[in-house]
């Protein structure tokens, strides 16, 4: 039986201002409350991710993040291997090219108005512009490159996109998936289309009747086949939506292929997410509900902080460099590229 000693034995800690690192002030906000402490929370799971050895970490990946100063931290992560296997969104994979060609993206204001934004060539993110002509460019980039592909072959956006960073990294583009190319890090996009690869392989086809075929069930075997032989996972996931599910159903998949009688979850998981779970929506679910599916284990180090990614993911990454310099024991995963 829990006692009230039990329920009253961690006191809440209050933080003392003073010169101090970020990852010391994260350790603070950690016995403190409300997402303050799960912010805390998350760097300290994420930090212990990468002391674990034969652990496999998937990142989901979502949002609008390239275009607000946030894609050279992606890149960061995949070049030290605080995570070993990406699952993006188009966008996230596509707009931080336009900063790799040494284009930019500049500050604006929600207020704006839309039609004179119109008139000038300028799209708006919220409060960030992007010169219409320059986002071209990067459409542009995607296109020249599926040009050279082989129209007769069927390719997983991961082969895709392995193929591309490829390409970009040898013309010195050094963008998110020519980082995960060097890095052996592998990247997978089910919402591909939905971005500039969309705009460019739609052209593609129109301007010079060029299909570049993608089969995203080969990804789905792939992830599983990931979940399999590497046998212990962790997730970390920036947002929600179709990157989030498709990581937590390779988990399915795999118990699902084996009759289901063998259930190996994720081990850790965190997330950062805007959105709220009383909606239903997935973007906003608790980890502890993905327990009842068997794509989170029961007794998993899991945490999930409520708040802007773009508020969140530069300090925890700030903190990853003060509390963990080096991936104790990231995953080989070269036999990925050979199938």
């Amino acid at each position: 039986m829990v006692t009230r000693k039990d329920v009253l034995s961690r006191p809440v800690g209050t933080i003392k201002v003073g010169k101090k690192s970020i990852s010391t002030l994260l350790q603070e906000m950690e016995q403190t409350g409300f997402q303050g402490k799960k912010l805390g929370e998350v760097a300290s799971i994420w930090t212990e991710m990468a002391g674990q050895k034969g652990l496999t970490v998937f990142m989901g990946l979502t949002g609008s993040l390239s275009t607000t100063g946030q894609w050279k931290i992606i890149r960061w992560l995949i070049e030290k291997r605080y995570v070993d296997v990406v699952v993006s969104t188009g966008a996230n994979i596509s707009e931080d090219i336009l900063e790799a060609l040494g284009y930019h993206y500049y500050q604006g204001t929600w207020l704006a108005d839309d039609e004179e934004l119109l008139r000038l060539k300028v799209d708006r993110f919220y409060d960030v512009y992007a010169d219409e002509m320059e986002y071209r460019k990067l459409e542009e980039t995607i296109y020249k490159f599926a040009e050279t592909l082989d129209e007769k072959k069927v390719y997983s956006t991961r082969e895709f996109l392995h193929l591309f960073g490829a390409h970009l990294s040898k013309k010195g583009i050094d963008s998110i998936v020519a980082a995960a190319y060097k890095a052996g890090v592998p990247v997978y996009s089910p919402g591909l289309i939905d971005s500039g690869y969309g705009v460019a392989l739609s052209l593609l086809k129109r301007q010079k009747g060029k299909t570049v075929r993608l089969d995203q069930t080969k990804d789905m075997e792939e992830l599983a086949q990931i979940a399999d032989r590497t046998k212990r996972t962790g997730v970390v996931y920036l947002g929600g939506g179709v990157p989030k599910d498709t990581i937590q159903l390779a988990t399915i998949i795999k118990s699902l292929a084996k009759g289901g009688e063998e259930e190996t979850p994720h081990e850790y998981a965190i997330q950062i997410t805007a959105d709220s779970p009383q909606w239903g929506g997935l973007s906003g679910c608790t980890l502890e509900e993905a327990v009842s599916w068997g794509k989170i284990a029961s007794n998993a180090k899991k945490a999930t902080l409520y708040a802007d990614i773009t508020l969140a993911l530069p300090i925890v990454a700030h903190s990853l460099a003060e509390r963990a310099e080096k991936r104790l024991d990231p995953p080989d995963l070269s036999w990925v590229f050979k199938s």
